[in-house]
C-alpha cells in the first residue's frame, strides 16, 4: 500500500542538494509539519527534532537498499515525506491515511515495523546478521533516543553486536528528552558526554598541531584516548566494542553527513552520538516539549488544543483519585515508566514527589520494583499504559501473580485507542491477564466507578488490573453505583434477552439496548465491573434467566470475558444461546475509536443490527 503521489522523488533530490538548498527544504519541512499535525494531531516535538538528522541519513543511505531502523518510529514523519508521503501526510493518522508509525506496507523505505522503545538495535543487528549469512551488501543502521536506553533489551542488543563486530551503525539521537525529562544514570551519564566541551576542543588541537609528526601523533592519540576515557567515564560505548563518534551537532547537516560518510565505512560497529533540540523551530514545543510529544489538533498561531470537555480523563480521574488515597495512607507508592503526566501522576506527585517514582522507560523493571515494595510493605500502584505493560509479561506473571503480591496495575489506554494504531492498541490485556492465577480484573464503566475500584483495590491482598480506556471520563451516575464493586450490576431492564458489557462498552450497551426498544425488542443490560474471577453464581442466573444473552468488550475476543463466559455455559449445560462480541483476532489499525468501533460493528447501531440478525436467524 502506497500512499502519496511522489515515491522515491525527494529522497533523490537531497543527495544532490547543496547545504544551503538542504538548509532550506529543512525549513520547508517544519512548516509542513506544523501545518499538518496542528490539523491532524501526532507527535510533533520529536520530529521538529530531528529534521537535519533525517536529511543527512537520506543524503548518505540508500534507504530503499540499506536497512534504516527507527526506535519507536514516532519521529518518522520527516522520512516519511522523502520517502513519497509528502501530500499523505496530510491524512496523518486518520482511518485508511499514513500511520504515525514506520509500516513495511506503506512503503519500501520503512525496514521495520515499530511503536515500542528499545527494539531498533536488536533489529537492525537481525538485519547486518542476515546481510553477513546471505553474502549481501548494504548499510544496517538504528536510530535510538537517549530515552530508549533505558531500556535493558537496547544494551542486550549492543552487547550482541559489539562482541560479533559486524559493521552496523547505531545513532543515538539524543534531546534529553523521551515522553518527560529522562531519569536515572544512563542520563547522567549522556550530559557527561554532551558538556565534554574540553575533550573536543583538546582532541582537535592535538589533530592539527601533529599533522606532519606521524610518530607523536600516535603516543599523543593513546594519551589522547586516556585522557577521552576519563572524561566520559569509562567510555561504556567503546568497551562494549563499539567505535564511538561524538557529541555531533543534530543541527548541522555537514557535520552529521561527514560523521554518517566516516561510520560507513568502517567495517565494525559504530556508534554515533548526536544532540538534537526536540520540538526545534517551533517556539512552544521547544519550551514545553512534553506537551508537544503526542499532541491532538491545535491553533499553530497560540499553540492552544482543541478544547476538551468539562469531565476530564480517565487520566485524570485516576491520578486525583490515586493523590487522595495518597494522603490517607502513606504506604502508598506510585511507579511509572517514563509517563508521570500522561498517566495522571503528576497530580500526586506534586502533593508526594518522594512516593512517585519514574524508572525511565524500563516496565520490567518497574514491575519486578513494585514486587520488591509490595514485600516491604509498602502499596505499589503501577500506573502504565495497557499495551506497554505487555512487556513485563513474564514478570506480572512470576514475580507478582506466583507470590500473590498486592501490586495494582493502572492500565490507561485500554481497549482501542484509536490514532497511534497496531502498536499502541490495548485490546490485548484481558486476554493475557486472564491467564494468570491471582490476577484480578476490574473495568469502570465510568469515571466515579474507577474512583470506587481504586479504593477496592488498594484494599484486596492479591494483584489486581484497572483497565481504562483513552479520553474523557463517561459519567454514569444515573445508572445508580452500589455499595461495593464486586458484583455485576443491571444498568437496564429487559426481558428475553441481554447484554453482559464491561467497562467503558457498558455505555454501547445501553444504548444499542434502547435501539432495540425502538423495534419492540426488550433487551436487558448489565455492567460486568469485575472480568477475572467471572462472578459464577450471578452468570448462572443469567444463563437460566435470558434466551439469549450477547457478551460486549473492548478487548480482543480471543479468551476474553465473552469467550470464558461462553465456555463457563456450556460447561453448566446452560439452554442458553451466546454470541460474544469484541474486537476480532487480528491488529487493529489506526483511526479515530468512533470509525473503528463502526467498521468492527461495535457501535451501538451495529449492537442492535447484530442483535436483530441474530435473533432473526434463531426464529
Amino acid at each position: 500500500m502506497m500512499i502519496g503521489n511522489r515515491e522515491k522523488y525527494l529522497t533523490d533530490d537531497v543527495k544532490h542538494m547543496d547545504t544551503r538548498s538542504l538548509e532550506l527544504l529543512a525549513v520547508e519541512i517544519r512548516e509542513k509539519l506544523l501545518e499538518d499535525v496542528s490539523r491532524t494531531g501526532g507527535h510533533l516535538a520529536s520530529n521538529l527534532g530531528v529534521v537535519e538528522l533525517t536529511l543527512a541519513i537520506h543524503r548518505v543511505f540508500d534507504v530503499y537498499h540499506d536497512r534504516v531502523v527507527w526506535d519507536v518510529g514516532h519521529q518518522t514523519y520527516v522520512h516519511k515525506m522523502l520517502t513519497g508521503r509528502w501530500d499523505g501526510l496530510e491524512t496523518l493518522r486518520q482511518i485508511d491515511g499514513v500511520s504515525g508509525f514506520p509500516k513495511r506496507m506503506e512503503s519500501s523505505s520503512d525496514a521495520f515495523d515499530s511503536g515500542h522503545s528499545g527494539s531498533s538495535i536488536s533489529a537492525a543487528f537481525g538485519y547486518a546478521t542476515a546481510r553477513d549469512l546471505k553474502g549481501e551488501d548494504y548499510a544496517c543502521v538504528a536510530v535510538i533516543g537517549d530515552g530508549a536506553l533505558n531500556c535493558g533489551v537496547s544494551y542486550e542488543a549492543l552487547n550482541s553486536a559489539g562482541a560479533s563486530q559486524t559493521p552496523l551503525i547505531v545513532v543515538l539521537n539524543d534531546n534529553e528528552m523521551s515522553i518527560n525529562t529522562n531519569v536515572g544514570s544512563v542520563a547522567r551519564h549522556l550530559q557527561q558526554l554532551r558538556t565534554s566541551g574540553r575533550y573536543l576542543e583538546f582532541k582537535e588541537d592535538v589533530k592539527n598541531a601533529t599533522r606532519n609528526m606521524p610518530r607523536l601523533q600516535r603516543g599523543l592519540t593513546a594519551a589522547r584516548d586516556k585522557v577521552k576515557n576519563a572524561i566520559v567515564h569509562g567510555g561504556i560505548i567503546e568497551q562494549m566494542g563499539f567505535k564511538y563518534y561524538g557529541p555531533v551537532d543534530g543541527h548541522d547537516i555537514d557535520a552529521l553527513t561527514d560523521v554518517l560518510y566516516a561510520a560507513k565505512q568502517q567495517k565494525r560497529p559504530v556508534f554515533i552520538h548526536v544532540i538534537t533540540k526536540k520540538g526545534k523551530g517551533f517556539l512552544p514545543a521547544e519550551k514545553n516539549p512534553s506537551k508537544f510529544h503526542g499532541i491532538g489538533p491545535f491553533d499553530p498561531s497560540t499553540a492552544i488544543s482543541a478544547p476538551e470537555e468539562p469531565t476530564g480523563s480517565y487520566s485524570d480521574v485516576f491520578g486525583t483519585a490515586l493523590a487522595e488515597e495518597a494522603a490517607l495512607d502513606d504506604r502508598i507508592v506510585a511507579i511509572t515508566a517514563a509517563m508521570t503526566d500522561a498517566t495522571g501522576l503528576s497530580f500526586m506527585k506534586q502533593r508526594f514527589p518522594e512516593r512517585v517514582i519514574d524508572v525511565g522507560i524500563a516496565e520490567q523493571h518497574a514491575v519486578s520494583f513494585a514486587a520488591g515494595l509490595a514485600l516491604g510493605g509498602m502499596k505499589p500502584v503501577v500506573a502504565i499504559y495497557s499495551t506497554f505493560l505487555q512487556r513485563a509479561y513474564d514478570q506480572v506473571i512470576t514475580e507478582v501473580c506466583l507470590q500473590n503480591l498486592p501490586v495494582v496495575f493502572a492500565l490507561d489506554r485500554s481497549g482501542v485507542t484509536g490514532r497511534d494504531g497496531e502498536t499502541h492498541q490495548g485490546s490485548f490485556d484481558i486476554a493475557y491477564l486472564s491467564s494468570m492465577p491471582n490476577m484480578t480484573i476490574l473495568a469502570p464503566k465510568d469515571g466515579p466507578e474507577l474512583v470506587a475500584m481504586l479504593q477496592y483495590a488498594l484494599n484486596l491482598n492479591g494483584p489486581v488490573a484497572i483497565r481504562y480506556p483513552r479520553g474523557n471520563a463517561a459519567d454514569l451516575s444515573e445508572l445508580a453505583l452500589p455499595a461495593g464493586v464486586s458484583r455485576p450490576q443491571q444498568v437496564k431492564e429487559g426481558q428475553y434477552m441481554c447484554i453482559l458489557a464491561a467497562g467503558s462498552s457498558v455505555q454501547d450497551a445501553v444504548e444499542a439496548s434502547d435501539l432495540l426498544e425502538d423495534k419492540n425488542i426488550h433487551c436487558a443490560a448489565y455492567n460486568l465491573r469485575v472480568l477475572k474471577p467471572l462472578n459464577e453464581a450471578f452468570l448462572e442466573e443469567i444463563f437460566r434467566q435470558y434466551r439469549h444473552i450477547i457478551t460486549l468488550e473492548d478487548g480482543d475476543v480471543c479468551e476474553g470475558a465473552g469467550t470464558r463466559i461462553a465456555a463457563l455455559a456450556a460447561e453448566m449445560q446452560a439452554a442458553c444461546r451466546i454470541k460474544v462480541l469484541g474486537w476480532p483476532d487480528a491488529f487493529i489499525e489506526h483511526g479515530s475509536t468512533e470509525e473503528l468501533k463502526k467498521r468492527y460493528g461495535l457501535d451501538p447501531a451495529s449492537i442492535a443490527e447484530t442483535a436483530v440478525s441474530w435473533l432473526e436467524e434463531q426464529n
